[in-house]
């Protein structure tokens, strides 16, 4: 099994990753492309096993809204670095849609962008190389203070300026 950073810490990542029907498991948590949970549905929710869905960055969260209450994990495909609509997906996961699973960043990882990533909704990702939690943590190291207001509650520079924390 591939490790993730989940929540702050490195864990086996319990998923199998499954791109065509033929390479589903028999049981086990399984993540498939949003082509095959649209084509097998009610097979994969017949495996009475947990679910999740990874989508491309052209495919919007709109599409699987209905079903977020059937999944566990949401994964978001960063396919290059100058993409970025992951971020506004993983916002509207957590924000629009009140999604509470993990919401998996893969593909192209970057660590100077995984601050941005926690802050639109992120909380696992799929990190390249030999120490990922080291990596994880090294990167969290950059930044203290922000500008801009997410839904991830932490305090503006402008509230901390005036002494008033975040709502």
């Amino acid at each position: 099994m591939a490790a993730i950073v989940k929540d702050n810490q490195l864990v086996e990542d319990a998923f199998t990753f499954a791109a065509t029907a033929e390479s589903i498991p028999p049981e086990g948590p399984v993540l498939v492309p949003l082509e095959l949970w649209q084509s097998r549905r009610e097979p994969l929710l017949e495996r009475k096993a947990p679910l999740g869905v990874q989508l491309r960055s052209d495919q919007s969260p709109e599409t699987i809204a209905a079903d977020l209450h059937l999944l566990e994990v949401v994964a978001l495909e960063f396919p290059a670095f100058r993409d970025g609509r992951a971020y506004s997906y993983a916002r509207l996961l957590r924000e629009r849609f009140g999604f509470a699973g993990e919401i998996r960043a893969v593909g192209d990882v970057l660590m100077e962008q995984l601050h941005f990533m926690l802050r639109t909704g992120f909380n696992a990702f799929a990190i390249k190389g030999e120490d990922p939690l080291a990596q994880f943590r090294a990167a969290l190291e950059d930044f203290s203070v922000w500008y801009q207001p997410t839904g991830d509650g932490r305090s503006t520079a402008i509230q901390l300026r005036h002494g008033r924390a975040a709502r």
